[in-house]
């Protein structure tokens, strides 16, 4: 299989980090282009149509895109413990969970490329206002649930270190641990699995 990204991509480290934690992250190969938004990079565009990472090309030599599907597929390739529960009622916990995950991930990133892409001159600091507003409801609403997590690790926990994690990687100066103390000590004992220092964020 062949992983088309990059690595600073916090959707890139959620599809890593299930690879490992199902065994399969050796068998991936990382092909990790430079590509923006505005130039996106000519292999990524012929993998994925929306010029979106991460992309994965499977051993069929089809393509499946959107670290969500991405996940749900490496997770079929295994018989251990499932990334995404059979039973409903945790199923729907860790998808909805996923879903806050992701959604701080969607706005996190949107404020970097305002930051670093967009002109000076048409700087919107009150959709970066919006953005962050987004991202602190979601921590607020995870800083709630954080004490039901216990030792679970399954699509959703994933989705929320990799926030959390490119909140530290990207936005230092947001310091959301200072407000959030429990989610922070979760996500301190989390990071210590191989499958997190494994992945751990790189500047490129």
């Amino acid at each position: 299989m062949k992983l088309v990204g990059s690595a600073p991509s916090p959707f890139v480290r959620k599809v890593l980090i299930v690879a490992f934690e199902i065994g399969v992250f050796d068998k991936i190969d990382r092909i990790f282009p430079k590509t923006t938004p505005t130039a996106p990079d000519d292999q990524l565009i012929r993998c994925n149509p929306l010029a979106k990472m991460p992309a994965l090309i499977i051993q069929s030599g089809a393509t499946l895109y959107d670290s969500r599907v991405i996940c749900e597929y490496l997770d079929s390739l295994h018989q251990g413990n499932r990334m995404f529960p059979e039973d409903l009622g945790d199923r729907w916990k860790a998808l909805r969970l996923q879903a806050l995950g992701d959604g701080i991930l969607d706005a996190a990133v949107s404020i970097r490329y305002e930051t670093i892409l967009r002109p000076q001159n048409k700087y919107w600091p009150s959709w970066v206002e919006g953005q962050l507003g987004k991202v602190h409801r979601a921590l607020d609403t995870i800083e709630r649930e954080v004490d039901t997590f216990d030792d679970v690790v399954d699509i959703g926990t994933i989705a929320t270190a990799c926030a959390a994690g490119y909140l530290d990687f990207r936005f230092p100066e947001e310091d959301w641990r200072t407000l959030r103390p429990s989610l922070s000590g979760w996500f301190d004992e989390f990071s210590t699995r191989k499958s997190m220092m494994a992945t751990e964020h790189t500047a490129t």
